[in-house]
């Protein structure tokens, strides 16, 4: 009797070993990386598992992002998203849309409150006071995304103008919104929108500080028991410290878009404008 059953994809580690080259290097191969070297690429070529694993490179990815991936901000495979989603870009309804409708079979998003995120849900609530400055720091264009003109709350007095506010916000958004988490822990690195108090326990951190904190934090050289990844603080680069990592890179204002990716033991850098750094080892 013939046995009908699907072959099982051949695993990184498996191409590895046949072609006599390292894990990470394999991965970049697949994924035509410009650093892997002529005899490199050469080698896992000629290993048949690798031949078969270009044949059907979208099915393996999705695995293997499942299986062994992490990327972040604004997404661990997990993929994790920093917060700050909405404001100062131009179509915030579109981004809090597309990830809140986003559905994938082996890979798993995770998206953390940044401090955009928590005003807009005060508001929501009708907490007075905050409206003017939220319009002032991206909140204007984020009302612009979802058809109401901020000049139109202008004669408005407080209350109504945070009518007018939830009733251009849909409800199922602001729910999607008020499902995010502070914090996610991911090997030995921890993933948040601002930053950490230092010398405080991880566990004992205040909401406030894990979505609006820069200073102390940002100048701290002390080691907050797990690499903390995070944004808020925009940096022309990434910032890579002893104790933190910063890959906020303003994408609103720069259109620099970046990401962290941990693979395995390694860790390196994406960003829109095509480059990827090199790897480097993520123990610390």
């Amino acid at each position: 009797m013939t046995d009908n059953k699907p072959v099982p994809a051949p695993t990184l580690e498996m191409v590895a070993a046949a072609a006599g080259v390292s894990r990470s290097t394999v991965s970049r191969v697949i994924n035509d990386s410009p650093k892997v070297t002529p005899e490199a690429f050469a080698a896992v070529q000629a290993d048949r598992s690798g031949d078969e694993l270009t044949a059907y490179p979208e099915a393996f990815r999705e695995s293997w992002l499942h299986k062994e991936l992490s990327i972040v901000r604004n997404v661990v495979p997990l993929v994790k998203k920093f917060g700050d989603l909405i404001d100062r870009g131009p179509d915030s309804r579109a981004v809090v849309e597309r990830l809140r409708t986003y559905r994938h079979d082996r890979l798993k998003p995770y998206f953390l409150a940044g401090n955009h995120e928590e005003v807009l849900l005060r508001l929501l609530a009708g907490e007075r006071g905050i409206l003017s400055s939220w319009l002032k720091f991206g909140g204007a264009e984020c009302l612009e995304s979802y058809g109401l003109d901020p000049a139109s709350l202008r004669d408005l007095g407080e209350t109504a103008a945070l009518a007018e506010v939830k009733k251009a916000i849909p409800p199922e958004h602001g729910h999607f919104i008020g499902g995010f988490a502070d914090t996610l822990s991911f090997g030995d690195y921890l993933f948040v929108h601002a930053g950490v108090r230092p010398k405080v326990d991880l566990s004992l951190q205040s909401q406030s500080d894990l979505r609006w904190i820069r200073s102390p934090f940002l100048e701290d050289e002390s080691d907050h028991g797990m690499m903390v990844v995070h944004g808020h603080t925009i940096s022309p680069t990434v910032e890579e410290r002893a104790n933190r990592i910063g890959i906020d890179t303003g994408a609103y204002r720069t259109g620099l878009l970046t990401a962290l990716v941990l693979e395995g033991a390694d860790r390196r850098i994406l960003d829109t404008a095509g480059a990827e750094a090199g790897t480097e080892p993520a123990a610390h």
